[in-house]
C-alpha cells in the first residue's frame, strides 16, 4: 500500500512530532552547532515544554530565534511586529513578519536553521511562506535547513482547489499551482517547495511517528494550541479553507472580534434568515447553517451589530470546505449582487478564473469542476513528496 492507503476513522494515536523524535535522540544532529530556530508558541513537545528549553537542556546552542506572523508568543494580530528577546533565556528574537525572510546579517554566525511551527493546512496561512522563504535564505547562505514535522490538523487526505495563479503569488501563497487545501504536512511541503521551485536547499525533514494521513488533529493525542489568535479550535480550522476565501472583502466579517472566528460570517447588508435558508436549501455536504447576529469587538464592523450565519459541521468526512466557501460567495452574490468585491481576495482564492465565476454567480459545483483537472494533476505531483 502506498502512502495514505491505510485509513482509520476515529483513530486514537500517540503522535510524536519531529521535535519529540529529535528530543528522544538528545538532538544529536545539532551537537556543537550554532542554531537559528524559527518558531513560536506552538513549538512545544508532548509534555508542553518549549523546544527552546528542551534543546538547551540537551546542550544545544540556540544562537538566534526567528518568529513568524503573530509574533513569538502568537498573540499579535497586527503588522509591524518588532524584534524582541525571549524573556526566559535572553536570546534575541528576530521578527520575520513584514520582511518575511531572514537577512544575511541575521544569519551571521549561525551553522543551521531549524523550523518548528504548527500549520493549519491551507496555502494562505503565512507560516508556510515563512518556512519557504527561510529555506531560500538558508540555501543562499549554504546553511543546512531542518524542518521538524507536525500534523496537518485537517488531515493529509483532502486536496481542494482553487489553484494559485503564478501572478497571485505572495506571502499568503508561495507556490504557483498549489491548491487552497493541499493535504500535506510542513515537512512534505518543504520537500515539494525545495524540488519544484528549485530552491536547492540542503534540507532535512524530521518526520513524525504514529501519524496517519487520515488523522484529524483529535487522533494525535497532542494538545491544541491556537496557532494564531483567531484560530481557536479544530472546528474553526476545518471551516477556515472555505470561510477565509472571503476574508479580504472589506465589508464582510468572518467572525474576527467575536468568540467564533471562521465559524460565522456577517455584514450590515445580510439578512441572516434569508442567507441561512438559501444555503441550507443547497444541501452542502457535511454542514448546516443557522441565522445569527453579532457585534465584533475588532476588525470589520467593529462595534456594529450585524446579521449573518453560523456554520455547524454535521459530518467532517463529507465536508468540502472550499465548496462551502464557493457556496457562500455565490449565495451572497445572488442575494446581494455586487455587495462583495471578490477580486479583493485574489491572493487567497488564488485563481482569477474562479473569482470571475463567483462574480457571475455560477453554480459552485460548476466552479469546482472548472479546476478539478488541476487538482488531480497536483495530487499526482505531490505524491512524490509524501512521507506518511
Amino acid at each position: 500500500a502506498g502512502p495514505g492507503a491505510r485509513r482509520q476513522l476515529g483513530r486514537n494515536g500517540d503522535t510524536l512530532t519531529g521535535l519529540d523524535v529529535l528530543e528522544a535522540l538528545k538532538f544529536q544532529p545539532f551537537a556543537g552547532k550554532r542554531i537559528g530556530l524559527i518558531t513560536n508558541h506552538t513549538g512545544v513537545d508532548r509534555q508542553g515544554r518549549r523546544n527552546i528549553d528542551a534543546m538547551r537542556e540537551a546542550g544545544v546552542n540556540i544562537a538566534a530565534i526567528f518568529s513568524p506572523e503573530h509574533g513569538f508568543l502568537g498573540k499579535e494580530d497586527r503588522p509591524g511586529i518588532q524584534d524582541t528577546t525571549d524573556p526566559a533565556t535572553r536570546i534575541k528574537v528576530f521578527s520575520l513578519y513584514g520582511t518575511d525572510r531572514p537577512t544575511p546579517e541575521m544569519l551571521q554566525g549561525l551553522d543551521v536553521l531549524v523550523f518548528d511551527i504548527q500549520d493549519v493546512g491551507v496555502h494562505f496561512y503565512t507560516y508556510e511562506s515563512t518556512m519557504a522563504y527561510a529555506m531560500e535564505a538558508a540555501a543562499k547562505a549554504g546553511m543546512p535547513y531542518y524542518v521538524l514535522d507536525r500534523p496537518n490538523p485537517i488531515t493529509g487526505t483532502r486536496i481542494e482547489g482553487p489553484m494559485l495563479d503564478a501572478a497571485n503569488r505572495s506571502n499568503v501563497g508561495y507556490m504557483a499551482g498549489e491548491p487552497v487545501r493541499h493535504g500535506m504536512t510542513m515537512g512534505e511541503l518543504a520537500k515539494m517547495f525545495n524540488a519544484e521551485n528549485k530552491i536547492g536547499a540542503n534540507l532535512t525533514v524530521v518526520p513524525m511517528q504514529d501519524w496517519q494521513r487520515g488523522d484529524w488533529f483529535d487522533a494525535t493525542n497532542l494538545a491544541w494550541i491556537n496557532p494564531s489568535p483567531n484560530m481557536r479550535s479544530l472546528n474553526a480550522a476545518m471551516l477556515y479553507p472555505g470561510i477565509a476565501l472571503l476574508e479580504y472583502s472589506k465589508n464582510l466579517s468572518v467572525g474576527r472580534g467575536t468568540d467564533a472566528p471562521f465559524e460565522e460570517i456577517g455584514a450590515d447588508f445580510i439578512g441572516g434568515r434569508e442567507l441561512a435558508a438559501l444555503l441550507n436549501q443547497r444541501e452542502i455536504p457535511g454542514v448546516r447553517v443557522y441565522a445569527t447576529s453579532f457585534t465584533p469587538t475588532e476588525s470589520v464592523f467593529k462595534g456594529v451589530k450585524v446579521e449573518g450565519v453560523r456554520f455547524v459541521i454535521t459530518n467532517r468526512e463529507l465536508l468540502d470546505a472550499t465548496r462551502l466557501g464557493l457556496e457562500l460567495a455565490v449565495g451572497i452574490q445572488k442575494l446581494y449582487p455586487g455587495k462583495v468585491d471578490f477580486s479583493a481576495g485574489k491572493r487567497l482564492v488564488g485563481s482569477d478564473d474562479a473569482i470571475r465565476r463567483m462574480q457571475a454567480a455560477e453554480d459552485p459545483r460548476t466552479i469546482q469542476e472548472s479546476f478539478q483537472e488541476a487538482v488531480d494533476a497536483f495530487a499526482v505531483m505531490r505524491a512524490r513528496y509524501l512521507l506518511y
